[in-house]
């Protein structure tokens, strides 16, 4: 595969210096007309594209940011990626995106790369598997400014952007009360990612304010997947006084459940009412529709950027910011 024509080949084709070469390409006083005439010439016919990359790290002002996700497919992820990419655009910047693939080795090497990279500022949604966030401590070594976003780390040290995770699942655990569900399962991820401390908290918040027994047979973290979601599932549904309900920390816990549901012959929501974290395009490709506590992606992702920014530009103050869920009912929930 033949790599991109560069200064350097077309300085070399005319025997001159590559600095020649640039300057006669900038339309510079100090090369004559003629150079400029057969620089730009061979320019064209070689394809020649410069490269931006490589001139903002000669100025030393990349104006590029690295973005890590646990799961870049995933439509969560991806549209936090877009909405963060629309308002860096607008003030400049380039963006780098990296996946862990939900793994704490892939992302400490992300961490890495994006240092060798020269981002001025990273913002990350750390892994299922991570506990230990001392990677992220070569960002301060190396003066890069950090925020965390969604599933956060070292709160303390950086700034942040979450969703209302306790009040969110508190008021689906309500929704689901209010409509007839009596035993309501938990679907969670690893317990020790603050997301899922949180979110069980306000579920079980829930039943307290609501003198629901708790029975801790009804919950189920193990971790972050799809299968996972079917597994949990398929565990309360089999328990001799099973679950009515589930309340999903996540898209691929939730459609994991559903599966699970109908693999039983059940029907939803009479037989099993079901709620999760989804977004609302997949929400509404199912039948019946479910009921979701939808993120506000784009406002996530413009957060987490312009608190990026104001680190960037100098700001030392550390900022937590709340981006509350939006509780969206449809038929998933509500028992005939």
């Amino acid at each position: 595969m033949k790599r991109p024509v560069s200064l350097k080949d077309l300085a070399q084709e005319l025997g001159v210096s590559v600095s020649t070469v640039s300057r006669a390409l900038k339309n510079s006083a100090e090369v004559s007309d003629a150079m400029k005439e057969k620089v730009k010439k061979l320019a064209k016919e070689r394809k020649y594209r410069p490269n931006p990359f490589a001139v903002s790290l000669l100025k030393n002002s990349p104006r590029i940011i690295g973005i890590i996700v646990p799961d870049i497919a995933t439509y969560y992820y991806s549209s936090i990626i877009s909405a963060i990419n629309q308002v860096a655009i607008g003030e400049g910047y380039s963006t780098i995106i990296a996946s862990s693939d939900e793994t704490y080795e892939v992302e400490k090497q992300c961490v890495e790369n994006l240092i060798n990279f020269r981002v001025e500022g990273i913002l990350a949604c750390v892994s299922q598997q991570t506990s230990d966030f001392s990677h992220f401590d070569l960002l301060s070594d190396q003066n890069i400014p950090l925020v965390f976003f969604d599933r956060v780390g070292l709160s303390e040290k950086n700034s942040c952007v979450i969703t209302d995770n306790v009040e969110s699942a508190q008021k689906a655990t309500i929704h689901l009360l209010e409509n007839g569900s009596k035993r309501i399962g938990f679907i969670g991820g690893a317990n020790h990612l603050n997301i899922v401390k949180l979110r069980k908290h306000g579920y079980l918040q829930a039943l307290r304010d609501y003198k629901m027994p708790i029975d801790k047979d009804l919950v189920v973290c193990k971790e972050i997947g799809y299968e996972l979601g079917y597994e949990a599932a398929s565990q309360l549904l089999s328990q001799p006084n099973p679950a009515d309900a589930f309340l999903c920390l996540s898209e691929s816990l939730a459609f994991g459940a559903l599966k699970a549901i109908r693999d039983k012959g059940l029907h939803i929501p009479n037989d099993i009412a079901l709620i999760g974290y989804i977004d609302e395009i997949h929400a509404n490709y199912v039948l019946p529709p479910l009921s979701a506590m939808t993120h506000q992606t784009s406002k996530m992702g413009e957060t987490a950027f312009n608190l990026l920014l104001k680190q960037i530009n100098g700001s030392s103050k550390i900022e937590k910011k709340v981006v509350p869920c939006v509780l969206t009912v449809r038929g998933s929930t509500v028992k005939g």
